[in-house]
């Protein structure tokens, strides 16, 4: 028999709005971190993306129509996805200036009384890809860098795999120093490298300026029309060109959306534009034929070693950006109780979104180094690169769809004709990478599917222990009426009491009356709430309601963005009158001991509650994750049977 034991959930999810901004002052290094952090995956794409679409085109593909078709497929591919849908769109649905799935999910709930439940299953399953992307982009971005070293000297080929491990295992390795001092390179050598990008592709433009053909739509329309039989097998290579648009979401709140766009259109479109166009210029003068990694060979022998240098650079930049944005989606989705409480460690004392979380950690670094020795080459790692990010792609258009509609106002034919335009380009790149499904997308979307299941078994759990609970409970009103009456022995200080259920009383007040038989001179009922906003001003976080003299209710709300750190939020009840001191004050909190039912019955159910028990086991102690000292807290255990 399983048995877990688990404090009492104390956080509920509420719904107040509260923002923050960014200083214009401070414009320009958020635009130049912007393009270090935002844009690192997307600009590593130009080192495989022209080269798996020249890959998988037919035998009679040396001619000029079919290069600058597969090119027009990239640059449309570009403007319509990146420029046009998340910079001038998903970027304005900021939920109080964050962004990121789980924050267009809260955004899109905020719209109705009763949120229903499948926009919380798009939450779910956007978040559950997010992480299936996690494990790919470091391995891809930084084997297609240094397999750059073949061109240097062909002899380094069997030291390919070796290299990535250690520059991998390397990443993972610092991420528990924390970003904070390492960012402020970040974006000098990612701009570098974009001008680098723009520069290289400038020059065989001016060689061969009837590149710019591929400007025309058309051209790319006609490519597919007239190999129709190939035609999702493209769409997925030209798919890697737009890979890490959805950083320009994720990151929303930490630059504003003015740097984000401000880089974007300033110096990361036109580069990135060039350097492709400069591929197939490249390509286009010396035949296909003779060209099998357009992006080194189309620089000068001089320039090879540096410019492989500085493309390992980049792409460590780019998997620092996605290790880094897995912490702070884990953080929102325990924070918002999509998963159980896990250790989160802040890295800086003056960015509070910088945290480091070890098991996170651990299981991306492990899920990395495995598919980097299983697939060898950034080649063969491409097929199972894009279909968890276009399933994110897809889950944010259709919560945008959802705030366009009954947030922003907007009418249900412009709605409706945005959905349907964009549902066509991203539907496509969604079938074209699951096309691709037994050829390594597999692996993405069997994290997804793990991830999501357990992300829905924790919440199924949670709301099935809560109601169990519930049915057990005293009335709290009833108990507090009834000890105002009969007084136990009183003995000094206050006493805290945990719980995540306003109407009930708190399971470690009932057994500390039933085993001390004494009551705290001042006892206060708390409950922690999630807000639906990123972050709650300090006048609002705290609200304190008295039943008597004995007996106060505290409400203390966080927003998902937060680290809930409760004595710091107790201390602000002193503005309300409050005397909080942290040296006379008692926590008390229940922990349970969760036992799966014994009970034939549903063998969903069976699996999921053993699931949930593992799950509950694991999970941080509360004590650790509200900031409580350890020297105040009293724990009271109890057995419940699911």
């Amino acid at each position: 028999m399983t048995q877990t034991n688990s404090a009492d959930s104390t956080v509920g999810v509420d719904a107040s709005d509260h923002s923050h901004s960014h200083s214009d002052k401070d414009f320009p290094l958020l635009t130049l971190g912007a393009i270090g952090v935002v844009y690192g995956d997307i600009g590593t794409s130009p080192i495989y993306a022209f080269r798996q679409a020249m890959s998988v085109r037919p035998g009679a593909a040396e001619s000029s129509f079919e290069i600058l078709g597969l090119l027009s497929l990239i640059v449309w591919a570009l403007t319509l996805t990146v420029a046009v849908k998340y910079v001038f769109f998903v970027t304005r649905a900021d939920n109080n200036g964050e962004g990121g799935t789980l924050s267009l999910m809260a955004l899109a709930r905020k719209t109705f009384t009763n949120p229903p439940a499948w926009i919380t299953i798009l939450g779910v399953c956007g978040a559950a890809m997010f992480f299936g992307d996690a494990i790919i982009t470091p391995a891809i971005s930084v084997l297609s860098a240094v397999e750059g070293v073949q061109l240097v000297q062909p002899g380094m080929a069997r030291w390919v795999v070796p290299i990535t491990l250690v520059i991998i295992l390397g990443v993972f390795f610092v991420q528990r120093f924390g970003t904070a001092k390492v960012s402020i390179v970040f974006g000098p050598i990612t701009a570098v490298w974009f001008l680098t990008l723009g520069i290289s592709g400038l020059v065989h433009i001016i060689a061969y300026p009837g590149v710019l053909w591929a400007i025309n739509p058309m051209l790319g329309l006609q490519f597919l029309y007239t190999h129709i039989g190939i035609a999702f097998v493209v769409f997925g290579a030209v798919f890697l060109a737009v890979t890490g648009a959805e950083a320009l979401y994720v990151d929303l709140g930490h630059f504003g959306r003015k740097p984000i766009v401000t880089a974007w259109f300033g110096l990361v479109f036109p580069c990135l534009l060039m350097n492709y166009f400069g591929q197939g210029a490249f390509v286009l003068q010396v035949g296909v034929h003779n060209v099998e990694s357009p992006f080194f060979e189309m620089q000068p022998e001089w320039a090879l070693l540096p410019f492989v240098c500085l493309a390992t650079m980049a792409t460590i930049i780019a998997s620092q950006a996605v290790i880094s944005g897995t912490f702070s989606l884990t953080q929102q989705a325990i924070a918002l109780n999509m998963l159980p409480r896990m250790q989160v460690l802040h890295t800086s004392e003056t960015q509070s979104g910088q945290v480091y979380m070890p098991q996170i950690n651990s299981m991306l670094m492990v899920g990395v180094l495995i598919l980097v020795v299983a697939f060898g080459s950034s080649e063969a790692l491409s097929n199972a690169y894009g279909i968890a990010v276009s399933g994110v792609m897809l889950v944010t258009l259709s919560l945008l769809v959802v705030v366009m509609w009954r947030n922003w106002k907007w009418h249900p034919a412009a709605v409706l004709g945005f959905g349907a335009l964009f549902a066509v380009v991203d539907g496509s790149f969604f079938a074209a990478n699951a096309s691709k499904l037994f050829q390594g997308g597999w692996v993405p979307a069997a994290v997804a599917v793990m991830v999501a299941i357990i992300m829905w078994s924790w919440m199924s759990g949670r709301r099935r222990l809560a109601e169990k609970t519930r049915r057990d409970e005293v009335p709290l009103e009833f108990l507090v009426e009834n000890l105002s009456k009969k007084r136990p022995t009183l003995v000094p200080g206050t006493a805290v009491f945990l719980t995540s259920d306003i109407e009930g009383a708190p399971t470690a007040l009932l057994h500390s009356l039933k085993h001390y038989k004494v009551l705290h001179e001042q006892n206060v009922i708390l409950t922690v709430r999630t807000s639906a906003s990123p972050r709650v001003a300090d006048d609002e976080k705290v609200t304190i309601d008295a039943y008597n003299e004995l007996f106060s209710r505290v409400v203390v709300t966080f927003g998902y963005m937060e680290t809930p750190n409760i004595p710091k939020a107790l201390a602000l009840g002193r503005k309300l009158g409050w005397k909080f001191d942290i040296m006379s004050t008692s926590f008390f909190l229940s922990r349970r001991s969760l036992k799966p039912s014994t009970q034939p019955g549903n063998p969903l159910r069976f699996w999921q509650d053993r699931l949930f028990t593992r799950l509950a086991r694991n999970a941080s102690d509360a004590t650790e994750y509200f900031h409580i000292p350890t020297g105040r807290v009293v724990e009271i255990g109890t057995q419940v049977m699911l």
